[in-house]
């Protein structure tokens, strides 16, 4: 729905007062927006009762709304992920600020001084679903590099966002910047989502992160420019001199630390010379945490605890404790399911041929692409960015996890003493 057509003005009023923050935070120095990020460490150490009491809300009207196990999963803080989220705040603080960094320049044969340098979007703008940690991820990193940020954090866990936006507000007020820089938009519904997508001259850029119906929903019907966060229909491959041990501790890692999040395993591809050697001791240790398999029929003949997959099977993602398993001929089988059914995410290669493994990393088109590595690496606090703004699968402006940089434009500074062109 236009903005025009929106029940409320304050929708349009609250679009206005991000637009004057961000132009605030724009200009604020490093040591200010990292006395915000360290508030918001504290507010949220300090307030953790408060949030689990909002959570718990959350949890009991998704339980009562039969909300998927995966998805409350996600809408889950508990004390340790409030901490983690205290923590990883807190990391963004010992990062470097993209602002004013110089991407290159040079001096012109006449003397002008040429420099491009990195500056905020201006207003970011995030749809999410089910995920509260999202609140403090986008926001903390949005802040470090000089934006102001506007959320829809869906209906699932609307009072644990609130929550968290108001501990946000505080702590940007505790240090002098504009609490409207971080808001909300969460009672205006769906309406306000799909005002939200419209907002051209009020969002810079949208961000959407949830299931791909809530993706390819944004992607389509925006008309403010999307970075496109995509689902992880995420493939290992177990080539034919993979180690058993290896390949069991890297496949169990990588389906059953989280199953609910995107870089989790969801297809498990096996050349067929290794099959009957690797097959049953990795199942298995995945059988007894839980998973069920459904594998083709030469799994079902190794793995006869396995159900039959089908070609359904391979497009999901589950997000939950299941597993797809098939027996390819090869490599080049085994690249060829992924390029069919991959939502370019993250693969990885378990093997001990170095050619093999060097065509994979080289053919396999995918945000990540990885050798002998879980595929639950494939996050921004892993790599190294203190949180990630979320998980890139397009090839435009971004790809993979996004952090500070990745909420940079950049400008041109031209310095002359005068010149003209001839």
């Amino acid at each position: 729905m236009p903005l025009s057509t929106l029940a409320s003005s304050t929708f349009t009023e609250r679009l206005d007062a991000a637009r004057t923050s961000a132009r605030r935070l724009a200009q604020a120095t490093t040591d200010v927006k990292n006395g915000a990020l360290s508030a918001i460490a504290e507010q949220l150490r300090s307030n953790v009762q408060r949030i689990g009491e909002a959570n718990d809300l959350d949890l009991a009207n998704g339980r009562e709304n039969g909300l998927a196990a995966g998805l409350l999963d996600r809408l889950t803080l508990n004390d340790a992920r409030i901490e983690a989220l205290a923590s990883a705040t807190l990391d963004l603080v010992g990062l470097v600020d993209p602002v004013g960094e110089t991407v290159r320049g040079r001096s012109l044969p006449n003397g002008v001084r040429i420099e491009q340098v990195r500056v905020p979007f201006g207003v970011v703008g995030a749809i999410y679903e089910a995920r509260p940690n999202v609140t403090i991820d986008i926001a903390a990193l949005a802040i470090k590099s000089g934006n102001a940020v506007v959320l829809r954090g869906g209906s699932a866990a609307e009072n644990t966002n609130r929550v968290l936006v108001d501990l946000i507000q505080s702590a940007l007020e505790s240090v002098g910047l504009p609490r409207e820089a971080a808001q909300t938009i969460d009672e205006f519904g769906r309406e306000g989502a799909t005002a939200l997508m419209t907002a051209r001259g009020y969002i810079d850029v949208l961000i959407p992160r949830g299931s791909a119906a809530l993706i390819n929903t944004v992607v389509s019907e925006s008309t403010v420019p999307v970075i496109e966060t995509g689902a992880g229909i995420v493939h290992i491959f177990l080539d034919s001199s993979a180690d058993l041990e290896m390949a069991t501790a890297i496949v169990h890692n990588s389906k059953v630390q989280r199953p609910s999040v995107c870089n989790a395993l969801e297809t498990l591809l096996v050349h067929e010379e290794a099959a009957e050697r690797l097959l049953p001791g990795v199942l298995g240790a995945l059988r007894a945490s839980g998973v069920t398999i459904h594998g083709d029929a030469r799994t079902l003949a190794l793995f006869p605890d396995a159900i039959e997959s089908t070609d359904d099977d391979w497009a999901t993602e589950y997000m939950t404790l299941d597993l797809a398993v098939r027996v390819v001929a090869d490599l080049d089988e085994a690249m060829d399911h992924i390029r069919q059914y991959s939502t370019h995410h993250t693969e990885s290669i378990i093997t001990n041929d170095l050619s093999n493994a060097e065509r994979f990393l080289r053919e396999v088109d995918s945000a990540a692409v990885m050798v002998n590595a879980s595929t639950r690496f494939t996050d921004g606090g892993e790599f190294g960015f203190g949180a990630e703004v979320g998980i890139s699968t397009q090839k435009l402006h971004a790809r993979g996890p996004m952090g500070l940089p990745e909420l940079t434009s950049t400008k041109w500074l031209v310095r002359g003493t005068g010149q003209v062109r001839a």
